[in-house]
């Protein structure tokens, strides 16, 4: 697909230049696991909250930690548990018997990257509170609203196999993060790195290469990077292909789909692709940065019918044959 002149060269290098150096030094401590990297830099340029899912000691919550300190950002890690309580996640009113007076303590959630480790173990007004926060980077204590700082990122980890003493996400945070992300074993290779890393028990320093103005101006530049309008039709297309499968020749997938993914699928496919080319160092988005990405964005916004269960039917084959079917520009 031709692209205009002058979106062929990367826009803003010097912001390139140190998510490069980002990346670098998250391989530092973490062996493979570049699509988990690549996702994370993504959430970071596009301001989309992130939710890893992976077994246990697959390096999620080291990724998280050591993001936060490359970044120069305030960290926050909240462990999620079935007693959990709303103010002990965003903050509550104490009263000072000496002015005689309420006053507000912020919680852990008043941080630059906040990692919600196991968030699937929190109950549902846990993660109703949590709601106000993702979407509009604000909370409300003692009915006062406080603005979050920016940037304001939320990477959940959750564990797929262990379902005792979980509550499975709603539907409407799961809409909130932008990107689902699958972290897998590692290769043979890879392991036996990470086990001559970690063998010595010491640990491995990282520089602070990126500050929040920093990413405040990378985000400004993914801006720049140019989005044909027939790759806007085809990611309208590909969205609306999961809410109405028959349209594209997927009949047999009717049966099977309940709820389609929503109009926020699309604006989070068009900011992950554009974020995608910047990494890539592009000026323009092309179809392989919408296929990329696609998985990641729509794999937890699609609800299966009782239906697709019993056939043993993922999100993932949906969206797989959904990108088959509709044509790339």
């Amino acid at each position: 697909m031709a692209q205009p002149a002058e979106s062929r060269t990367s826009p803003a290098p010097d912001e390139a230049l140190a998510l490069r150096r980002v990346t670098e030094e998250l391989g530092r401590r973490l062996v493979g696991q570049s699509a988990m990297v690549e996702r994370l830099i993504i959430g970071l340029l596009t301001g989309g909250h992130i939710l890893l899912e992976g077994v246990p000691g697959l390096a999620k919550t080291l990724a998280v930690r050591t993001l936060a300190e490359i970044l120069h950002a305030t960290f926050s890690r909240i462990q999620f548990t079935p007693d959990l309580l709303p103010a002990d996640v965003i903050g509550t009113m104490v009263f000072d018997p000496k002015t005689q007076e309420f006053h507000p303590k912020q919680g852990p959630l008043f941080a630059h990257i906040v990692l919600a480790d196991e968030i699937n173990r929190a109950p549902a007004k846990v993660q109703s509170a949590l709601l106000e926060a993702m979407q509009e980077h604000q909370v409300t204590i003692g009915g006062t609203t406080y603005k979050l700082p920016e940037p304001f990122l939320v990477l959940a980890t959750q564990n797929p196999i262990e379902q005792e003493g979980t509550y499975p996400l709603p539907e409407a945070q799961l809409d909130r993060f932008l990107l689902k992300v699958h972290v897998d074993y590692p290769t043979r290779i890879e392991e036996r790195e990470v086990l001559l890393r970690m063998a010595g028990g010491e640990p491995i320093p990282v520089e602070r290469v990126l500050d929040p103005k920093s990413i405040l101006a990378a985000r400004r530049a993914i801006a720049s990077v140019h989005l044909d309008q027939r790759l806007v039709d085809y990611i309208v297309d590909l969205v609306r292909a999961t809410r109405e499968p028959g349209s594209v020749g997927l009949a047999s997938l009717t049966p099977l789909v309940a709820y389609g993914a929503s109009p926020r699928a699309s604006i989070a496919l068009a900011q992950s692709a554009r974020a995608h080319a910047f990494l890539q160092g592009r000026g323009f988005v092309v179809p392989e940065d919408v296929r990329a990405l696609a998985p990641d964005v729509l794999r937890h916004r699609i609800v299966l019918t009782f239906e697709a269960e019993a056939e043993d039917v993922s999100t993932d084959q949906v969206v797989d044959q959904v990108l088959k079917a509709v044509r790339a520009p």
